[in-house]
């Protein structure tokens, strides 16, 4: 209603105040009616004390709504007064206000609370903690997971200096990997050797450092793996070794039947021992470079690291594989042979690798229409890629994995090494090997190198 407004009930104390003001003035002025003067002063005097608290009572109420906002407060409210105040519209608006940051404060609890559950779930140790600048012993732990706990084997402590006093292995490697870090590490933990790989994050939110702290136990994984790498390279060598030695011991029999019960050979019996002899000799050979193969594979050289231009190392191999392709009508497209982007390799390792990788592509173009080869480089983000790619038959998605075990091949003549040796050549530069195929459509290794 109008006559509640604040316009309004501040014009009615100000006319209020000037009619007691005005006339107060003649009558002090013109009569003596001391008893009527005292009267309108006690009535001006109230008049003008009840517009102060009128006004402050405003003044007030803003300051709980700004203390209220300060502190986060949602229980107050103006609902009273949005109704009937003076400033309906202004109560209304604090009452929004405080209504949205509840609601935006019970959004982020809840937030809040769900990432906790989901850390907690997680399999992956996580520890998180507040920094003291003035004394670090007394750095503060605010979050630490029941993963933590459980892998280091340890209560949720509530200050790091207790976690480091009951496990100083792991805090002394956590403060060696510093501000910022990835690492490695072995502890003991109530008698059992445990593998972490541990990733220690610095972060600053609202003017305070903290340290998030991330690990999990990959020993497991790791034993895993090599359990499978293992396996697959000894069922690859145990059927090398079984296809050498099988007809090796089969002539070895024939040889030792042929001459067990005999003094002397004569002219035929030397012409029947000779093939046998022979394959066993080819057989042995055979089995003999396998053996070279495999000892090629575990001692590669060292990297002789250089800087070469990405145009130099495409040269090089367009020079050294177009006879070889154009010998099998195959066209080699080697493109941005001009490129002068930078990169420190062994070039002569890294050729190899090519090497290996076009060769590969040729076998596979056998029979292809249109066979085709293309090497060329992309960079994404801080990584370098140098693509060898082609039409070829391609490799089948169960034998992606396979074709980097050592001795496995699907070529009728191929040694199994070559993919083998340029992956390495990559792990030995801190690089990868990477496949895409889809059969006689496009297959493409890339060579992956870091760019910095």
């Amino acid at each position: 209603m109008f006559y509640k407004r604040f316009t309004f009930q501040l014009l009615c104390r100000l006319v209020i105040i000037n009619v007691i003001g005005i006339l107060l003035y003649h009558l002090i002025k013109r009569t003596e009616l001391w008893f009527t003067i005292s009267g309108l002063s006690i009535l001006l005097i109230a008049a003008l004390t009840n517009l102060y608290y009128y006004i402050n009572q405003i003044r007030e109420d803003i300051k709980r709504f700004i203390l209220a906002v300060k502190t986060r407060d949602s229980t107050l409210n103006f609902r009273n007064k949005a109704s009937s105040g003076s400033f309906p519209e202004l109560y209304e608006s604090f009452n929004d206000i405080i209504q949205t940051q509840k609601n935006m404060q019970l959004e982020k609890d809840s937030m809040f609370q769900l990432i906790k559950t989901i850390l907690e779930q997680v399999p992956v140790g996580v520890i998180v903690v507040k920094d003291n600048e003035q004394d670090s012993k007394q750095a503060e732990i605010v979050f630490f997971n029941q993963a933590a706990t459980s892998l280091l084997g340890i209560p949720a402590y509530k200050y790091w200096h207790r976690l480091a006093q009951h496990s100083p292995a792991f805090a002394k490697e956590i403060e060696d990997i510093g501000k910022g870090g990835k690492r490695f590490m072995e502890l003991k933990i109530q008698d059992k050797q445990i593998q972490l790989s541990t990733e220690v994050i610095p972060l600053n939110l609202y003017l305070t450092d903290y340290t998030i702290i991330s690990f999990q136990n990959i020993k497991d994984e790791i034993e895993q793996k090599e359990s499978e790498a293992w396996n697959r390279l000894i069922g690859v060598i145990s059927h090398e070794i079984l296809n050498s030695i099988t007809p090796i011991s089969s002539l070895s029999d024939t040889v030792n039947s042929m001459i067990a019960d005999k003094q002397s050979l004569n002219h035929e019996d030397l012409e029947d021992l000779k093939p046998a002899i022979k394959t066993i000799k080819r057989r042995s050979e055979g089995l003999l470079d396998f053996v070279k193969d495999y000892r090629l594979i575990a001692e590669l050289p060292t990297p002789d690291l250089e800087y070469h231009t990405i145009g130099e190392i495409l040269q090089h191999i367009k020079v050294l594989m177009q006879p070889f392709a154009s010998g099998r009508n195959i066209i080699l497209k080697v493109e941005q042979t001009s490129s002068k982007i930078t990169i420190q390799i062994d070039l002569k390792l890294v050729e190899q690798a090519l090497i290996n990788l076009v060769t590969n592509s040729i076998y596979a173009l056998e029979g292809v229409a249109h066979p085709a080869i293309a090497i060329n480089y992309r960079m994404d983000q801080n990584k370098l890629y140098l693509e060898v790619s082609d039409n070829g038959k391609g490799i089948d998605t169960e034998l992606i994995e396979k074709i980097f075990v050592p001795f496995f091949t699907t070529r009728k003549n191929g040694s199994g090494i070559g993919l083998t040796i340029t992956r390495n050549i990559m792990k030995m530069h801190h690089g990868n090997l990477e496949v895409n195929s889809i059969p006689y459509e496009k297959t493409v290794f890339s060579l992956i190198f870091r760019y910095q």
